[in-house]
């Protein structure tokens, strides 16, 4: 999911979000005040995050495939999610990712850092198109309401992916309802897919702590962090320490060994 522009470009602030299934074929594009038709969120009772997933298509569990209802937003997910840049350089960067990692949809989690880059190929050249721009030193900066505002809602393209809010407030303007659906919120179901995944592939014959490898954690790390997380966002939570704690357990389920680091 990412928001494109009329030509289904990248954008961050305007235009509509556009959602493509695992094949790279476009299911929905829907306004920011659309949101509550296409994206709905569920609860598990072992996390303080929401997993979002498709409304249209129901939760149907943490699976992958054409048949999920769970979708991917950021740096990867918004180059998948559109046909290509408005500016000449990064739309270069963008092909070249696209013929090196084997066509379109790429699906490789860590590919997600060298989307960020050609992410701010496509910023700096819009600086410098933007610093070339008359409105630039425009006076019109400010819109002063002339009624109480009562319904807000908006979209954005923040750096670790798309954010939903909407507000509501009574007739003094102060707000009564607030609603948020951040990036982390949006990727928390992959984030927890691709933390399971890791931790299979990596975490074999363990029987107790002494025989964890070296950088294990780190290893099982790489997996979330390429999703750029904000937990705080994700869980309404206030700044805080969240270590990192890994539990190993054997085929009958008895914990076999705990390591905490941070």
């Amino acid at each position: 999911m990412g928001l494109v522009d009329a030509q289904n470009c990248v954008n961050f602030y305007d235009g509509k979000l556009r959602v493509v299934d695992c094949e790279g074929r476009e299911l929905y594009q829907f306004t920011a005040r659309q949101y509550r038709e296409f994206v709905a969120e569920h609860v598990e009772p072992w996390s303080y995050m929401k997993f979002t997933f498709l409304r249209p298509r129901g939760w149907k569990d943490f699976v992958e495939g054409p048949d999920t209802s769970l979708y991917a937003v950021g740096p990867l997910a918004r180059l998948n999610a559109a046909d290509g840049l408005a500016t000449p350089r990064a739309q270069a960067a963008y092909e070249e990712f696209y013929r090196t990692l084997g066509g379109k949809p790429v699906h490789h989690t860590l590919a997600n850092h060298w989307a960020r880059v050609i992410e701010m190929v496509y910023a700096a050249e819009r600086i410098a198109e933007l610093l070339d721009d008359p409105e630039i030193t425009s006076p019109d900066v400010r819109r002063v309401p002339t009624a109480t505002p009562r319904e807000g809602m908006g979209v954005v393209e923040a750096p670790r992916g798309t954010l939903f809010h909407h507000y509501q407030a009574d007739e003094r303007g102060l707000i009564t309802m607030a609603n948020m659906i951040v990036a982390t919120g949006n990727n928390a179901a992959r984030i927890a897919m691709s933390v399971e995944r890791a931790a299979k592939a990596l975490i074999r014959g363990v029987q107790d702590a002494a025989q964890i490898p070296e950088g294990l954690l780190n290893k099982v790390e790489m997996a979330f962090r390429a999703y750029d997380p904000c937990l705080g966002c994700a869980t309404h939570t206030l700044p805080g320490h969240t270590p990192l704690r890994v539990r190993i357990f054997g085929a009958d389920r008895r914990l076999l060994s705990e390591q905490v680091q941070g």
